[in-house]
């Protein structure tokens, strides 16, 4: 049954007289059937966009009272990351430099998939172990800093990468575009490739969460990370800690031992 069908099934007034207050009833109606926010926002749309038809092709004198507000926001999902044991897996099955080298910057750098795609060889400097990004979201430029197994992963493959005048970093090895640069739906494909090989629920996103969890699981400043992610608001970078438990842990029992002391001398503590 579709949206419309269902509201107009429901409604017990006249479809004109459908007010804020009887749309607020009908979403209280199907949660309380255990629909999802996502389908109860279908289902809404769909009653605006009737009543907008009737409002704006039809000239029919009459209110929309499906109003933007009455969207249910859906919940914003945790950034999902991965633990040590799955890091392991993963790079334990790439084949070659290449893939290792555009994973690993992705792990530790804490970059893009477009980001990786678009980095030139101007854009490195080996001796500093500075990536600058230039044109990340939002236009932004940014620098980014190379750990030594990411260092370590990118110089094998610059060892070995061919020499031609396409400036991106990671080119396309096999087929008919040999050389050329590797697309963003290229390395999305590697990643599929290994997400399959290991059955492992990955994307190159994850790679970028599970560097920002690490950093804050030992104590990196929020804004530290905001810079290095190149996020335009630090509540972006807060949402990582909802999900970085150990820091949560520690900062806990960090805490406790403090008070513990200071109240253990208390004669009044009992």
């Amino acid at each position: 049954m579709n949206g419309l069908k269902h509201f107009v099934i429901w409604l017990d007034v006249p479809i004109e007289q459908t007010t804020y207050r009887k749309i607020v009833g009908y979403m209280d109606y199907l949660l309380g059937k255990r629909l999802k926010p996502k389908t109860v926002n279908c289902y809404l749309n769909s009653v605006c966009q009737f009543y907008h038809y009737l409002s704006e092709e039809e000239e029919v004198p009459i209110v929309n009272p499906v109003k933007k507000p009455n969207i249910m926001k859906l919940p914003r999902g945790l950034p999902k990351h991965l633990n040590d044991e799955h890091i392991e897996l993963f790079f334990k099955n790439l084949k070659g430099p290449r893939d290792r080298a555009m994973f690993m910057i992705m792990l530790r750098c804490g970059l893009r998939v477009e980001e990786v795609a678009h980095l030139s060889l101007g854009n490195i400097d080996l001796k500093r172990r500075i990536l600058f990004i230039q044109d990340g979201k939002g236009a932004k430029d940014r620098i980014v800093y190379i750990s030594n197994d990411a260092l370590a992963a990118l110089l094998e493959y610059l060892r070995v990468r061919p020499a031609n005048k396409v400036k991106k970093v990671f080119l396309v090895e096999k087929g008919p575009l040999t050389g050329q640069s590797l697309s963003v739906r290229g390395i999305q494909k590697r990643m599929e490739y290994y997400a399959n090989k290991t059955k492992l629920r990955i994307s190159c996103h994850h790679l970028r969460h599970t560097m920002a969890t690490q950093m804050l699981n030992v104590d990196t400043d929020l804004s530290t990370i905001q810079d290095l992610l190149g996020h335009n608001s630090i509540r972006t970078t807060q949402r990582y800690c909802r999900v970085s438990n150990l820091k949560v842990q520690r900062d806990y029992f960090k805490a406790m031992e403090v008070i513990m002391q200071r109240t253990a001398g208390n004669p009044n503590n009992s």
